[in-house]
């Protein structure tokens, strides 16, 4: 069996849609499935941690002319880097000699009109989505967050023989995350080491401010994991920020969060992809969303129980994520917050979904 996968990573896309995909090809590939990715050049791509997971890679070019959002235009059609009739163009060139089973699509910018164009037969298409916000021509569709309405916001977007995988019982996150959470999480309430990681697209810089507030309480007893990618742009200045200060660490380009994550009391981060990590293993958070698409993911969190959302990157400050932490500190875990955070996520959705595409292949 045979896999193409078309997705992107960037530094204003981020990483998550690119990781959630490799954790779905690393799962395929031990029942015999060859997975390719198809990826544009954009800066921040992460070509490399495709290779390094042994997957092959076709590469799409970069440097394409901006898109402007006109009238019928996708909210994110921009992140595309070209039309998306020039991609549909180059991915169906790309897979063109590929005898694929599945085309697995997780992209914003691309809905039905590209769908559509590359048809073949023999040949499914997966649909990887978060937003509900287009038309799909698919024959499944996978959306794994909790929002509001998530199990019918679908129905008039898919054709009716589309199949569905709905919630964070598909959420694609690593096996080791299940395989920790079996270890059980022993918690007093208190607080004795954080974490904070804000994936991929921090544009914000939403890690510094965390780290300064932080630093700020003045709390030597507690220990800080700062997790980055190489090749962010404030790299070099979250350095300089924790120097000389010996419990916090920086980690660049984890090839997994699951052990920082089994070991922090607390995380600070994203309303993104690792939502259903930190959940899987009951890990409280409080989160900002990068994007106006993750506000009702945010919100639907924040009503649950399931973490304490901040607001939005351009509206926080070093004070808010000060005064956050002074509370949480102060008052310690809900007790109970571990038991509603494994109620959500049991970690075995990347198995529920690769079963279903080897059944229906």
């Amino acid at each position: 069996m045979q896999v193409v996968f078309r997705v992107d990573a960037s530094r204003e896309i981020g990483t998550g849609h690119l990781m959630r995909c490799l954790t779905l090809a690393d799962a395929l590939t031990p029942r015999g499935v060859t997975s390719r990715f198809v990826c544009r050049q954009h800066p921040g791509h992460l070509f490399d941690v495709v290779r390094r997971r042994g997957h092959a890679l076709i590469e799409l070019p970069g440097n394409q002319e901006a898109i402007a959002k006109g009238a019928g235009a996708l909210a994110h059609a921009a992140w595309l880097g070209c039309d998306w009739r020039v991609d549909a163009e180059q991915t169906s060139a790309a897979i063109g000699q590929i005898d694929a089973d599945w085309l697995i699509v997780d992209h914003y910018a691309l809905d039905a009109a590209w769908e559509k164009r590359l048809v073949a037969p023999n040949r499914r298409l997966l649909v990887i989505d978060d937003l509900a916000d287009r038309m799909h021509e698919c024959d499944l569709l996978l959306d794994q967050n909790l929002v509001e309405d998530y199990d019918h916001r679908y129905d008039d977007k898919v054709p009716g023989r589309c199949a569905k995988l709905l919630g964070p019982e598909f959420a694609l996150i690593q096996p080791v995350f299940a395989e920790l959470r079996q270890r059980g999480r022993r918690t007093s309430g208190r607080i004795g080491r954080i974490l904070i990681a804000f994936g991929g697209a921090d544009a914000n810089n939403m890690a510094g401010m965390a780290v300064q507030a932080f630093l700020s309480l003045r709390r030597p007893d507690i220990e800080v994991d700062l997790v980055i990618g190489s090749s962010s742009p404030h790299l070099e200045q979250l350095r300089q920020q924790i120097g000389g200060n010996s419990n916090v660490s920086l980690h660049c380009d984890l090839p997994t969060l699951a052990p920082l994550m089994a070991r922090a009391d607390l995380a600070v981060g994203a309303a993104g992809t690792m939502t259903w990590e930190r959940l899987c293993l009951g890990l409280p958070a409080l989160i900002v969303t990068l994007a106006k698409n993750q506000q009702p993911i945010a919100k639907s969190l924040q009503q649950h129980g399931l973490a304490r959302w901040l607001g939005q990157d351009d509206s926080v400050r070093a004070t808010d994520f000060e005064q956050a932490l002074k509370e949480i500190l102060d008052v310690g875990i809900d007790p109970e917050y571990v038991e509603r955070a494994y109620a959500i996520v049991d970690g075995l959705g990347v198995g529920r979904v690769s079963a279903r595409l080897m059944d229906a292949a």
